[in-house]
């Protein structure tokens, strides 16, 4: 029996426990007959999670792009490996063959190449969701640069603090980006970026909007004449299993960001396996995630994991909601999708519009549907099955994280049956538990904790860049050897895990971690503001919106409240992004705080919510009578 696809309930049961009894074997068996490895491993597996090191397949070499490219041109080279859909309908899809990519992917290794990019040397990819940005990736990676994704809605603040992070020696971006009817203009921060960047001797342009930019001497350049002359093969840097593959950044629940540190080997296998088993990928189908490679789902789940299986993927250049609410349908019947993996914030933006943009096109092509980015809640759950998949197609909703490169809890289609809000079971090789308050793991079920995996997985990361004593602090000093995913989650009677939520302070909205820390720090920049605290409240749509407390310097601001809201706003729009905004900030007298003076969060979300009918006890504030002004006062 193969490991590799499992094809029901049974088949994943037994390997799951094969998984479990020795996962050493398992993964090995996977590694062996599903990639192709310049030299093999001398250890499947060594690791220590009090230290915490985790290596995968040591000693063994490769090129990830070897897997994911060269691999395939002989028996599927004429086949489109990236099916590209434009912002705008009216613009041509691109059909990218894997012989295309191939040569596209090389053209771009010999330029970085050419300008100085070596292995090991960090390359900071700042573009919209054009070919490029795949092209970018993938080169980075054939040559062993580590690439770092920033997501193009990002402000320059935040771009620069992970240029800083990293030590970049290169920038890659474009003149500018659509977003639906807006054009976004990129080049114009990565430049605002850069006034407080040493490390960047290079940036390339590519040409997306045909805007007007400054191009600084010596240091930008286009990048397309650059490829029209650059050599079309390019031969794959060997790497080791535990090279560095990507550095991605992720909210941090305190300061600065965490770049999350990704390697080679073992991250291949786990999405390359994962991909195949949770979207039952067969040779002819088209696959979409709308995911932004941005993100990691974008990094995992369109570019290596796809490729790897020589499947078709498409990458979206645009939004949902552009030119209407039909345009995810109306691609969905273009090109006949297959598997359509999205995130809930989306579904719901989608539920709350008239049927008619849903049943205008034929969704019969439609045969596994996704769910990723934060726990779907029913409603949305019931909407996406009866509308979209017609109850015939198997939903699954997905848990994972940055942190754990892959998907680590999911139903595997047409093999678990599905429960709305549930993520069901763990993926053969993922050993989760459930940690009580005293740190003790509960046995039995139904359970309800904190979610910790106690066995390493191949895709897991191995460090957060620059800094391995935070990367111990934050996932391995809660529970004794076991990685902290910082998520509550229940199981129930038969052992399927439903994700209730952060526990620690990260607010997750509209499928983003957001740290409140650092949205905090930036509200506290404005002069007029004294101190602030961040909580998440329920949205319809985003699944958490940002409910912002705010203690003004002067009780007697004379300016108009709506003012200083806007203003507030447009800070934390400069220093992390629109994404990070607020939907409702409250001024208020003071903040409920212990007395070592810890603010009372956990009050403030009550408030926040509506549901102030028990808040506990609060006599042992330092200010229990700010509690009841904020109840007066809340919005």
């Amino acid at each position: 029996m193969s490991n590799y696809h499992i094809k029901h309930l049974e088949e994943y049961y037994q390997i799951y426990r094969k998984s479990v009894r020795n996962p050493e074997n398992f993964w090995e068996e996977v590694a062996e007959e599903h990639f192709e490895w310049r030299k093999r491993w001398d250890k499947v597996l060594d690791w220590d999670f009090t230290k915490p090191e985790i290596k995968w397949f040591q000693g063994a070499k490769l090129n990830i792009t070897e897997n994911c490219i060269d691999r395939h041109l002989h028996i599927r080279g004429n086949k489109t490996a990236i099916l590209f859909e434009p912002n705008d309908p009216k613009e041509e899809a691109q059909h990218i063959t894997y012989r295309q990519l191939h040569e596209k992917v090389c053209r771009f290794a010999n330029v970085l190449r050419e300008k100085g990019i070596g292995k090991g040397d960090r390359v900071i990819i700042y573009l919209p969701m054009i070919p490029e940005l795949a092209f970018a990736v993938l080169a980075c990676a054939r040559i062993g640069a580590i690439h770092s994704v920033v997501f193009a809605g990002f402000s320059s603040t935040a771009l620069s603090t992970r240029i800083n992070d990293c030590g970049a020696k290169m920038v890659l971006t474009s003149d500018g980006s659509f977003r639906g009817s807006k054009t976004i203009d990129l080049k114009g921060i990565v430049d605002e970026a850069l006034k407080s960047c040493k490390s960047v001797e290079k940036v390339l342009v590519a040409k997306r909007i045909n805007s007007d930019i400054h191009m600084e001497e010596g240091r930008d350049e286009w990048l397309q004449p650059l490829l029209d002359v650059a050599y079309s093969d390019c031969s794959a840097e060997v790497m080791d299993a535990e090279d560095p593959l990507f550095i991605l950044y992720t909210s941090g629940s305190t300061g600065r960001p965490k770049g999350m540190l990704h390697t080679t080997g073992g991250y291949m296998v786990y999405t390359a396996y994962t991909f195949k088993n949770v979207f039952q990928y067969r040779e002819e189908d088209i696959y979409w995630c709308t995911a932004d490679i941005g993100w990691i789902t974008g990094h995992s789940y369109i570019v290596y994991g796809p490729l790897a299986n020589g499947a078709t993927t498409v990458m979206f250049e645009g939004v949902p909601s552009y030119p209407d609410f039909g345009r995810f349908w109306e691609v969905v019947e273009k090109h006949k999708i297959n598997q359509f993996y999205t995130a809930p914030t989306a579904i719901r933006a989608l539920a709350k519009e008239n049927l008619g943009f849903v049943n205008t096109y034929d969704l019969s092509s439609l045969k596994v549907l996704g769910t990723v980015g934060e726990p779907i809640n029913e409603e949305a759950w019931h909407w996406y099955n009866d509308h979209v998949g017609e109850k015939k197609c198997p939903i699954v909703d997905t848990w994972w994280q940055t942190e754990t490169g892959g998907i680590l809890i999911s139903p595997i289609p047409f093999s678990t049956p599905t429960k709305p809000t549930y993520a069901t079971l763990p993926m053969p090789g993922v050993q989760p538990a459930l940690m009580d308050e005293n740190g003790e793991e509960i046995k039995g079920n139904p359970a309800d904790g904190r979610l910790c995996i106690k066995f390493p997985w191949p895709s897991m990361a191995r460090s957060i860049w620059g800094d391995h004593q935070r990367y111990k602090d934050t996932y391995f000093s809660a529970y004794g050897n076991k990685y902290f995913t910082g998520d509550g989650a229940l199981r129930d009677e038969v052992g399927y895990y439903r994700i209730t939520g952060r526990v620690d302070d990260v607010i997750i909205v509209s499928g983003h971690n957001l740290g409140t820390a650092p949205i905090e720090d930036a509200i506290n920049e404005h002069p007029a503001v004294a101190e602030s605290a961040i909580v998440g409240f329920p949205h319809d749509i985003k699944g958490n919106a940002l409910y912002g407390y705010v203690i003004l310097k002067e009780t007697g601001e004379t300016r108009v409240k709506d003012n200083l809201r806007k203003e507030i706003n447009q800070v934390i729009t400069e220093h992390i992004g629109p994404i990070a905004k607020l939907d409702k900030i409250q001024f208020v007298p003071g903040l409920p705080k212990t007395r070592s003076g810890k603010i009372m969060r956990r009050i403030l979300r009550k408030i926040a919510s509506k549901d102030t009918s028990n808040l506990g006890d609060t006599s042992t504030l330092l200010n229990p009578e700010v509690v009841e002004d904020i109840m007066q006062e809340a919005l």
